[in-house]
């Protein structure tokens, strides 16, 4: 019996079911981390639903307010970016005379 929490924290479900992989493989990565292959299998189970889940999200959510702290400084360069390119060249726009 294999078991996994899914939904509320409290609920404990359980599924029974035969697993076709290779056995030494399988084994000596558990042996490996120095687990028991039930354990192996159930996280190796639960890392890819986790996965699974994970991409279905914006994965570029979790960088979003990371540079909060720097507003200030965002604000100082956008300022300083807007007062440059407010300032007009005359010659760039100047129209050119034929000789």
């Amino acid at each position: 019996m294999w078991c996994c929490h899914l939904g509320a924290p409290d609920r404990l479900n359980c599924v029974t079911f035969a697993l076709q992989a290779p056995r030494t493989c399988s084994k000596a990565k558990a042996a490996q981390q120095g687990i028991p292959l039930r354990q192996f299998v159930t996280e190796a189970v639960e890392d890819k639903l986790k996965t699974v889940h994970a991409v279905g999200q914006k994965p570029w959510l979790k960088h979003m307010g990371k540079l909060k702290d720097l507003h200030k400084e965002t604000a100082r360069i956008n300022k300083v970016i807007e007062e440059a390119f407010e300032e007009v060249d005359p010659e760039m726009w100047a129209l050119e005379t034929r000789d």
